[in-house]
């Protein structure tokens, strides 16, 4: 997640006011190009506000986040997680005995699974839509000017197929999402050189996975391939895995990944990655060679809006191709809106969704709150997870806001001493003074649930007196929520 302080703006771009309805007051006319997450839920909006609304879609209903992104990536590591749990069995007084009582991993059954429970999603979005009213037509869109949509139809077999169809516009809605970057020294085959939308292909699981990229993405599946079974080799550029996150958090998952035999390689850029008959060699920039059975490169993505025709509909991209918005969704183009990961402003699904949903409120004339990004929660979904909402310590700092902080080890808790949880913490960051909470870190096992409170006192500007003073379950994990907020008002007097 990239760390804003609470109450952060998208940078504004010069925009038009929103298309005006057609005359005789026939409905609007809403073409949304992109079926992710930003395009459907934006889809819905419209629909249920009474306009006429398409929705072109090229490869599936959900688009990434749901055929090759987050619902197969969250899966996968659900999967993993159970392994890091048997891992505790001991501990807990199980005990396991003989050769046939290990775990052993089907990843062709998992990853069967994985696609069957992403397409039965796709599925329900489909179904979902289509109750709605909202017309869904499977091909390719292109702008043809500020209100028309030129759509290439799409055959069965994925091939274009038929006759162009021109959908004339009052409001176009572009949410085409990202695809993973490549590099020309690192392309994939799809069999030993994989991004992450290819590996629910393998049916064996990676005897030596080496992961280029230490980010979001590369931190996850690194750690679900090392709890499945398989010999890890993450190779990040920079000092340390996930550098863009809470220092205290990412030094707690590289103790983790450390302390369950992953080899992470830290200043260590790749520059190549080539195949070697059933491996792979992998060349960083001082030399060394890294030798594995398969490569993931994880190394960020890129915005899929390339001949799409925005330019010549006079939208504005930035110098790397994201569609440039402003907290409304408005691009610089007359009545065309843009959502999710093409835009560039925040890689996570419900941002996306809630991009669309405001930009179909605007654009339809309702009453409307432009999106803040100091009240957005994201988790990075490693074992343990990692939660954030609102400010970062490292934003705070930098803004020279007067601010108190705890870390509360989840060590001390009495659920996690019930269920064998030794690594994570409750972190909160509050204003002097006021006491109002800015920001929170939680590492631990779901900590994407147990963010929640903090992401309720962040969005509602609550005061570490009013967590405190909320009762908690005995025993639970949410109450170090409650006892951090207690120690912290300690410390605000």
């Amino acid at each position: 997640m990239t760390s804003l302080p609470a109450g952060a703006a998208v940078p504004p771009v010069p925009t038009p006011t929103p298309a005006p309805a057609p005359s005789g007051g026939a409905a609007q006319r809403v073409v949304v190009v992109g079926g992710g997450p930003g395009g459907y839920e934006a889809a819905l909006v419209a629909r249920r506000s009474g306009a006429d609304v398409t929705l072109v879609e090229r490869t599936g209903l959900g688009g990434a986040a749901v055929l090759t992104d987050v619902v197969p990536s969250k899966t996968l590591i659900a999967t993993a997680e159970w392994m890091t749990v048997a891992e505790r069995a001991g501990e807990l007084g199980i005990r396991r005995e003989g050769p046939d009582h290990g775990h052993v991993v089907d990843l062709a059954r998992v990853n069967a699974r994985v696609v069957e429970l992403a397409r039965a999603q796709s599925d329900d979005v489909h179904a979902r839509l289509a109750a709605e009213g909202v017309r869904l037509v499977a091909g390719t869109g292109r702008l043809d000017g500020p209100s028309r949509v030129l759509v290439t139809p799409q055959a069965s077999d994925g091939a274009p197929g038929g006759p162009v169809e021109v959908l004339e516009a009052d409001v176009v809605l572009v949410s085409t999402g990202a695809t993973p970057r490549t590099l020309p020294e690192a392309m994939p085959d799809g069999e030993r050189i994989l991004t992450w939308t290819q590996l629910y292909g393998l049916t064996v699981l990676p005897e030596r996975l080496v992961v280029v990229g230490s980010g979001v993405t590369g931190a996850e599946f690194a750690g679900a391939y090392n709890a499945l079974g398989s010999d890890v080799v993450l190779v990040s550029s920079r000092d340390h895995v996930l550098p863009g996150e809470d220092a205290d958090a990412a030094a707690v998952i590289e103790e983790v990944f450390a302390g369950r035999g992953m080899t992470v390689l830290g200043r260590s850029r790749a520059v190549a990655a080539e195949r070697t008959g059933d491996g792979v060699r992998v060349t960083l920039a001082d030399g060394r060679v890294v030798e594995g059975t398969h490569c993931l490169m994880a190394v960020g993505s890129v915005p899929s809006t390339a001949e799409m025709g925005l330019v010549e509909a006079g939208v504005r991209l930035g110098p790397h191709g994201h569609v440039e918005v402003d907290r409304v969704s408005r691009t610089s183009a007359r009545g065309v809106y843009a959502a999710g990961d093409c835009t560039g402003v925040l890689p996570l699904a419900s941002v996306a969704a809630m991009q669309g949903r405001i930009a179909m409120a605007h654009a339809l004339g309702g009453a409307v709150a432009p999106l803040d990004l100091g009240t957005v929660a994201a988790t990075i979904f490693t074992a343990p997870e990692i939660a954030t909402v609102g400010a970062s310590e490292r934003s705070l700092t930098a803004a020279g806001v007067r601010f108190a902080q705890v870390s509360l080890p989840l060590a001390r808790n009495p659920r996690a001493k019930m269920l064998g949880i030794h690594e994570g913490f409750v972190k909160i960051f509050a204003a002097q003074g006021s006491g109002i909470v800015l920001g929170g870190v939680v590492v631990a096992p779901r900590a994407g649930e147990l963010v929640y409170p903090l992401t309720v006192a962040v969005s509602q500007r609550l005061t570490v007196d009013d967590l405190a003073g909320t009762p908690t379950v005995y025993p639970s994990l949410s109450g170090s929520v409650a006892e951090a907020a207690r120690v912290l008002r300690g410390q605000l007097g």
